[in-house]
């Protein structure tokens, strides 16, 4: 059931969007709230799932090096393809986790009453990427949903990052893969 953030709760979410590893005396010293409260509340909303952590290794140029293209992979499904049937498949894929090599983010959409998935496919070079996804993206959706289950495919490469996770601006308030101290408080949004 979804619930809005109280107002001590959204000065804790900015400080932990601020800096994930915050302490919660830093958190208290941060915003005025009491020590206990931070760690009750910070636990409260963990639990909940309304506070989300997690950890990326940069497998870019810039970062290992280890990929130097990206392109986004619209692929359209045929009518008939559900929403739920969609994600049971991707649930029980036992491929899926072979896979974690080359897509580096997957989102469910729908395109014109037809369902699509959105792949970003990571590569050492474009034809690298189109080998991949040719040769193992795919096929595994064809073995899942038929030979006339894809509609159409399109593709895009892509140049660069601009916003991640809502609060996240590489090019304006990130330094080091951190956000900027100077970034104000008031420019990350926790909700209304």
């Amino acid at each position: 059931m979804p619930r809005p953030l109280d107002p001590q709760e959204k000065a804790i979410a900015r400080q932990l969007i601020r800096n994930p590893r915050a302490t919660d005396k830093s958190i208290s010293e941060a915003t005025g709230v009491q020590l206990r409260t931070v760690g009750r509340k910070r636990q409260k909303l963990e639990k909940a799932g309304l506070l989300r952590y997690w950890a990326s290794v940069d497998l870019s140029e810039s970062g290992t090096g280890q990929y130097n293209a990206s392109h986004l992979y619209i692929i359209k499904f045929a009518l008939g393809v559900t929403y739920e049937g969609l994600r049971d498949i991707i649930r029980r894929e036992p491929n899926v986790a072979d896979l974690t090599e080359i897509i580096s983010a997957c989102d469910i959409a729908e395109i014109d009453g037809k369902l699509a998935l959105l792949f970003v496919v990571d590569g050492t070079s474009d034809a690298d990427i189109v080998q991949s996804v040719h040769g193992r993206l795919i096929p595994n959706l064809i073995k899942n949903h038929g030979p006339d289950g894809i509609l159409e495919i399109n593709s895009m490469r892509l140049l660069g990052t601009s916003r991640l996770l809502r609060n996240y601006l590489p090019l304006a308030n990130m330094k080091s893969f951190r956000m900027k101290p100077e970034w104000p408080e008031k420019a990350i949004y926790v909700g209304r």
